[in-house]
């Protein structure tokens, strides 16, 4: 099914061009694809709480870089199950939240739950402008669910961040995994950012409704009931999560073990889903279940946190009001675009 469904958005990208004059990578497994590309124009979207819909500016161009010098102190693989004590512990860390783009089933209005869907043209290009918003943000580990349309928005996006790291998805399946997928280079470390997949990130479980169109489904079981399966936080559909359910491994995933990585400094994405992420955004930002059940995610819209003293603080998407404004906001923020402005001009 991954392959499948691989090839069918390396299809897409393919027919829009994307892929044109870039280096492409794929394997298969857990999926790893590597793609460079030459830079796009960059988008600028507002954000108001409880709906995250973007409006658009141009704020120039970004061009992709060749260079190999360092900005910050790369971060290690985390399969060595060893911090870099060399490391200087940093008092806050940027968190990106970002919900895949668009997927197939999406464009269908059909329910995909934990289905393994790509990306639909449009989604392919929400995933690039989600991209190019953190594009002058740190990024120092990448969580994605197991699914592909999330792999894929994550990959995507990274094309057009401005430090031009690959990203590398960690195999941590078995300890034959583990040992096949070492990079021993540690040049290439330093070039690189590990990419974890986890199945506690996927999307809640649909049951009996994956697949199914969700207005005929309306049609069949009653408006009212659906709309209880699906916003709801304790009730699942027949054979399926609930939002509490899907909150429950989220939320216990993201404090075992991406918590940890921001507490040590590190730069974190992830790449996920409408519930996981509204499970994840419910802990950040101490929502009650009647809050969160009335959080829309739109599909590429990344969100950004500042994790400081222990508290996180929640920015919006990059980069609104102004660009200006999200980097006046944190020194850290600021001191890393302007490295990036030193490297690439």
């Amino acid at each position: 099914m991954a392959a499948i469904a691989f090839h069918q958005a390396v299809g897409t990208l393919q027919s829009q061009g994307y892929l044109h004059n870039a280096g492409f990578r794929q394997e298969y497994g857990n999926v790893s694809v590597k793609l460079i590309s030459k830079g796009f124009k960059v988008d600028i979207g507002l954000v108001r709480r409880g709906s995250y819909d973007s409006g658009e500016r141009n704020f120039g161009v970004i061009q992709a870089s060749t260079s190999q010098s360092t900005v910050f102190d790369p971060v290690s693989s985390p399969s060595n199950n060893h911090t870099n004590n060399s490391r200087k512990k940093s008092n806050e860390a940027a968190l990106i939240l970002v919900r895949h783009g668009e997927s197939l089933w999406n464009e269908k209005n059909l329910f995909t739950g934990c289905v393994d869907v790509p990306l639909s043209k449009k989604g392919v290009e929400e995933a690039i402008e989600a991209g190019k918003r953190i594009s002058n943000i740190p990024v120092d580990m990448i969580y994605t669910s197991a699914l592909i349309r999330a792999q894929m928005t994550a990959m995507l996006a990274m094309t057009q961040h401005r430090r031009k790291k690959v990203p590398i998805i960690m195999h941590n399946e078995s300890e034959r995994a583990r040992a096949w997928s070492q990079v021993f280079s540690e040049d290439t470390k330093k070039q690189s950012i590990p990419v974890i997949a986890a199945w506690q990130l996927n999307e809640r479980m649909y049951g009996e409704l994956q697949g199914l169109n969700k207005q005929e489904t309306a049609d069949r079981y009653g408006k009212e009931q659906v709309h209880e399966w699906r916003r709801s936080y304790d009730t699942p559909p027949p054979n399926g999560e609930s939002l509490e359910m899907c909150a429950e491994r989220a939320v216990a995933y993201f404090k075992d073990h991406i918590e940890p990585q921001l507490l040590s400094g590190k730069h974190v994405m992830i790449a996920a889903h409408g519930n996981s992420l509204r499970s994840i955004i419910m802990y950040l930002d101490k929502l009650t279940s009647q809050e969160v059940i009335s959080l829309e995610l739109s599909t590429g819209i990344p969100m950004l946190y500042i994790f400081k003293e222990g508290k996180f603080i929640r920015r919006g998407s990059p980069v609104a009001p102004s660009e200006a404004g999200v980097y006046a906001y944190t020194r850290t923020l600021a001191q890393y675009r302007q490295k990036l402005d030193e490297m690439l001009n």
